[in-house]
């Protein structure tokens, strides 16, 4: 079988988390992966997933819409560059760098411009 390369794992996870499939999303992350959120490092699928299961409850909201601003892809590695809109905020600028090994996301950070409507 054809090792995933680091677009396939982006795309796969960016429909998962389109689709709001859980189970998708987290297993896309390796057993000892790293997500570096602003509150501090998750460590591992059972930490990440939390994280996600907010975002999905928040984006479950109607009117919820998601825009890709740039995509780019240098071999393990891949950043996404996006904006949203939710009932509960505006992500004004927001961003996902992602390292692919195996494919398995083994590293990430997000970082966003969240500003509440309420």
């Amino acid at each position: 079988m054809k090792m995933m390369s680091t677009s396939d794992v982006l795309d796969r996870h960016l429909k998962s988390f389109a689709k709001r499939d859980i189970d998708g999303v987290v297993a896309d992350y390796s057993s000892d992966a790293v997500l570096f959120v602003p509150g501090g490092p998750l460590k591992g699928p059972a930490a990440i997933k939390p994280l996600f299961e907010a975002f999905f409850s928040e984006f479950a909201k109607p009117g919820s819409s998601f825009t890709m601003q740039l995509r780019s892809i240098d071999g393990d590695h891949a950043y996404i560059l996006w904006t949203a809109e939710t009932a509960d905020n505006s992500y004004e600028f927001a961003t996902d760098t992602f390292v692919v090994r195996n494919g398995q996301i083994i590293a990430q950070s997000f970082a966003a411009e969240i500003k509440p409507k309420h």
